[in-house]
């Protein structure tokens, strides 16, 4: 046995899978995940000394690579002062300065620990403003494991094939509308049959849980519409495409410059540089409804955790303009190196988009992919032995064809290199690959 094959074995005596979040289980792509113990700029190292140029980036959280020495630096000193104080700290404010100065609808900001956390309360804060109880959201979009937002929910569940979750409420689940991703139409007939009882609408801005889905032109414009009109509220969750996409995330690469907001905001990822960090943000109107200012409440031990914040001080801080169009332009390069590979042995295929993320999609040339129902009728098939060709290769891709592709401002012209020596075997396997094998 490999010491990965050992410490899975391990693992799953003790914990249920062997993990502690489902798609790291390897289900969709099958084998057996490999155990991680250090990382270092482009490059992740398994418990069996192999290393592997790094295409998850811990799903997003290292934009700048892996253990930067000057993130390293500022959560060293932090560490020296304390671990957790459960109060107030200096570094909180600055955090949230550094975010409303990039994103400027938000006029107020909650730390919290987890995007979950920050859905959850965005969802229960807009129930408390409007007094509403309805809830819609697209099917696809993952807005964290909140009970009433699972449905349909893309990500693991996607990944895992189910419908939803067990443990949902019929009650809790009828407070949640979903509807097909991209479908104005749809948002206005639910608007037109409960707009009275609908609190808010919940969206992705850029959807990368079902693989990336790039919505339509005017599709975010024409949700801010809808729920202004029918005065409910626009959640805008920006957990996984906040300062990722770009300095404000993918509404400044898009809303800002249409001359719309949402109501409210969800971040993580990014925002803490690899340390549990979330938040939810928006205008002060409405954010000042939490406690405790307002009735709407919301706590926790551990949020606005003063090692997580200085993490996330020092990684935003370093996420300059240079180190975004770094990362624009290695995944521009890639993504084309990906399409003509397959393209090379015959793979029907498409590569998704959303600002410098992206996704392939098997099988979907006809129409690519714009809704739940594309990404969940692709040949999903292929990705497995695409995705073990590349890990021979010493690439370590999203363990599921329906996670985005991340890259960092670490991978320089050695790592892309590898990864794109690693392409045509890849492909040929895909090209290979029979349903059901």
């Amino acid at each position: 046995m490999t010491t990965s094959e050992d410490l899975f074995a391990r693992a799953r005596s003790l914990m249920p899978g062997g993990v502690n979040s489902p798609v790291r289980a390897f289900g969709s792509v099958g084998g057996t995940p490999r155990f991680l113990v250090s990382a270092k700029g482009a490059y992740v190292h398994d418990a069996d000394g192999r290393d592997y140029v790094d295409l998850v980036c811990s799903w997003g959280p290292a934009l700048l690579g892996h253990a930067v020495p000057e993130v390293l630096d500022a959560v060293h000193a932090a560490v020296d002062r304390g671990l957790s104080f459960g109060a107030s700290t200096p570094d909180e404010a600055a955090l949230a300065e550094l975010v409303i100065g990039r994103v400027g609808a938000v006029e107020r900001l909650r730390m919290v620990s987890t995007g979950t956390e920050a859905t959850m309360t965005a969802i229960r804060l807009a129930r408390g403003f409007t007094g509403r109880d309805l809830v819609v959201k697209f099917a696809g979009c993952y807005h964290g494991h909140v009970d009433g937002l699972l449905a349909a929910a893309g990500s693991g569940v996607a990944t895992l094939a189910l419908p939803g979750s067990a443990g949902v409420t019929a009650a809790t689940a009828a407070e949640t509308l979903v509807l097909p991703y991209n479908d104005l139409a749809a948002v206005q007939a639910a608007f037109a049959e409960h707009g009275p009882r609908i609190a808010a609408v919940i969206t992705e801005a850029a959807p990368a849980n079902m693989g990336v889905v790039t919505p339509a032109a005017g599709f975010n414009a024409g949700l801010r519409r809808i729920t202004a009109e029918h005065g409910a509220l626009l959640i805008l969750d920006e957990v996984l495409t906040g300062f990722r996409t770009g300095p404000a995330g993918y509404w400044g690469l898009t809303g800002q410059h249409e001359g719309w907001a949402p109501d409210l905001f969800t971040f993580g990822k990014v925002i803490g540089g690899g340390m549990p960090v979330a938040a939810l943000g928006g205008r002060a109107e409405v954010m000042d409804w939490l406690a405790p200012l307002g009735p709407v409440y919301q706590a926790g031990t551990l949020s606005g955790n003063p090692v997580a914040m200085a993490a996330g001080v020092a990684t935003l801080t370093l996420a300059t303009d240079a180190v975004y169009a770094h990362i624009d332009d290695r995944s521009l390069e890639l993504s084309r190196a990906v399409s003509a590979a397959l393209d090379a042995q015959g793979v029907d295929h498409t590569v998704q988009r959303a600002g410098n993320l992206f996704s392939v999609a098997f099988g979907t040339s006809q129409r690519g992919v714009r809704d739940y129902a594309d990404a969940q009728a692709q040949e999903a098939f292929r990705y497995g032995p695409f995705f073990h060709s590349m890990l021979e290769s010493g690439v370590y891709l999203p363990p599921s064809v329906f996670e985005a592709w991340f890259l960092s401002a670490a991978h320089d012209d050695t790592a892309m290199g590898r990864i794109l020596d690693a392409l045509p075997a890849a492909a040929k396997a895909a090209a290979a690959a029979l349903p059901g094998a």
